[in-house]
């Protein structure tokens, strides 16, 4: 049985609707042009700033020749220059797709002869992974944002010549608005096809009934803005009540997200659960009397119990876990303030329905493990150019999250691990992720991953990496020390089997882990 939240009465879309106008505009009637709505390593902009650079984009693209419903490729790091050109392109009627900023030349070139961009739009310090693969697009526009334009147009210098692109492109709420391509944590990337709608309804569900943002916020989020968790953490969110984002250009490292907490004084803070880990571990983590916060959010990956709490403790302020992914755009099943439930990944939030669902497609009664599926209004169209697996994915009015999960008893729900990574040991379900986070207990370990590795008899039994913190040396001894530890807190059948203890865990830029390469590495 679908299990959701009470209903919610959705907005009315006007016949012509445009995502990007709609996020300025409110800002402008509301008189809040001259409020800074984005500061980056640069300065602040304002909202009437930021309105007049997304102006002169959409112009940009109506002089470039590029036309509505074409789609261009922005590799762009987290400054002001992404907002411009994310909702530039909007306001033209030009479907923008981000791109991860870490990816290999072979990504890059895959992902622009998938979409057929007309136009690359790339930060200075990125462009060097494209130079390998440039000649494979010779029809291709490449404007370069930053210093140095190599060779290429600098986008600084189109902005300055540019004229405004006037009234914002005749879209529909139907039409398709961007496209953002899944992280890969499972393989080859798929471009998920969202609509104009989909922004303001994804701040309309969750961000205002559940994080209860408000125009007072100073939000920052670790979490980039070409994943779809950091695009509505911070572009949609804030612009939708008028708040202010801090956007940080380099890696999300412990030291600098700490600097950024103590000296940018966010209210809102979005992370993801190694982040967290990392900045409990260090040394850099503000004390509590210097930090602003008032919200913290993760996402991601599903949260283990012992970070969430030691974090609680530390700061003062809980963290409020939930699930999103590129299909939905974001958050559907989450905690709420003053209703979190370490462990668990809540219940579902306003608009959103889920149902668990066994191998046969039947509902998975409460205490069991089901493939978590879920209903709402902004879920992908579509995956583009692959019919096959958005037939598998998009199931008229569900999405398959990929996920299993389980309904407990007070209606909130635990995350058990993805479907590809479930473990079937002695015929019964073992959740890698219920394994990690008792691993994660340990006081020696950092992060640990677990998979499944067969035996000397052929049966699958799993297996744990490990990464421990700085300091801590593995040998036999702990590794027997870490079983035994997870067997006084499970069944003793879930016990790692073998424990290899590794410097880093392969991830995603999104922070998942990639639990396919450890697969690889034992041939599993």
């Amino acid at each position: 049985m679908a299990k959701q939240s009470a209903a919610v009465p959705l907005r009315v879309f006007p016949g012509e609707y445009n995502a990007a106008a709609d996020l300025l505009g409110r800002n402008l009637e509301a008189g809040r042009g001259g409020k800074v709505a984005i500061r980056d390593g640069s300065g602040g902009y304002t909202y009437a700033e930021l309105a007049e650079r997304v102006d002169r984009f959409a112009g940009l693209m109506g002089s470039l020749g590029i036309a509505m419903e074409q789609r261009i490729l922005l590799c762009l790091l987290d400054t002001i220059d992404f907002p411009t050109a994310f909702l530039g392109a909007i306001k033209a009627g030009v479907v923008p797709v981000p791109v991860n900023t870490l990816l290999t030349a072979a990504d890059y070139d895959f992902m622009l002869r998938d979409s057929r961009a007309r136009l690359l739009v790339v930060s200075a310090a990125l462009l060097p992974a494209f130079a390998p693969i440039l000649g494979n697009h010779p029809g291709l526009e490449i404007i370069v944002s930053g210093a140095e334009g190599q060779g290429h147009r600098r986008l600084s210098e189109l902005m300055a010549g540019a004229k405004s692109g006037g009234k914002a492109a005749p879209t529909r709420p139907d039409d398709v608005c961007f496209w953002l391509y899944s992280s890969g944590s499972t393989g080859t990337p798929k471009g998920a096809v969202h609509l104009q709608t989909h922004l303001a309804l994804t701040a309309d569900l969750y961000a205002l009934p559940v994080l209860g943002i408000e125009e007072e916020d100073i939000v920052f989020s670790a979490a980039k803005l070409f994943f779809a968790y950091g695009l509505g953490n911070a572009l949609t969110f804030p612009l939708a009540v008028g708040a202010t984002s801090i956007l940080l250009a380099e890696r999300p490292t412990p030291a600098a997200v700490s600097r950024v907490l103590r000296e940018g004084r966010p209210t809102i803070f979005y992370g993801v659960p190694t982040l967290y880990a990392a900045l409990l571990a260090g040394t850099d983590l503000p004390e509590k009397g210097e930090l602003a916060l008032r919200r913290c959010v993760s996402a991601g990956e599903a949260l283990p119990e012992d970070i969430g709490r030691r974090w609680e403790e530390r700061t003062g302020v809980p963290i409020l876990d939930g699930i999103g992914s590129t299909e939905m755009l974001h958050i559907f099943l989450s905690n709420w303030p003053g209703r979190v439930r370490y462990g668990t990944t809540g219940t579902p939030v306003p608009g959103y329905a889920i149902r668990l669902l066994d191998e046969e497609g039947r509902p998975v009664k409460p205490g069991e493990i089901g493939e978590l599926q879920v209903s709402g209004p902004t879920s992908a169209a579509y995956y583009w150019n692959n019919r096959e697996r958005s037939r598998a994915t998009f199931l008229g009015p569900w999405t398959r999250s990929g996920d299993k999960y389980v309904e407990n008893a007070d209606g909130t729900f635990t995350y058990c691990g993805r479907t590809d990574d479930m473990l079937k040991v002695g015929g019964i379900y073992v959740s890698p992720f219920e394994v990690e986070a008792a691993l994660l207990a340990h006081e020696a370990v950092l992060e640990a991953a677990v998979i499944g590795r067969a035996d000397a008899e052929g049966l699958i039994k799993p297996m744990a990496y490990v990464v421990l913190k700085p300091g801590r040396t593995g040998d036999a001894a702990l590794a027997e020390a870490l079983q035994r530890h997870v067997k006084e807190r499970l069944a003793p059948y879930k016990y790692p089997r073998w424990i290899e203890f590794i410097g880093e865990l392969p991830k995603t830029a999104t922070g998942k882990i990639q639990r396919f390469k450890l697969r690889q590495r034992v041939g599993g």
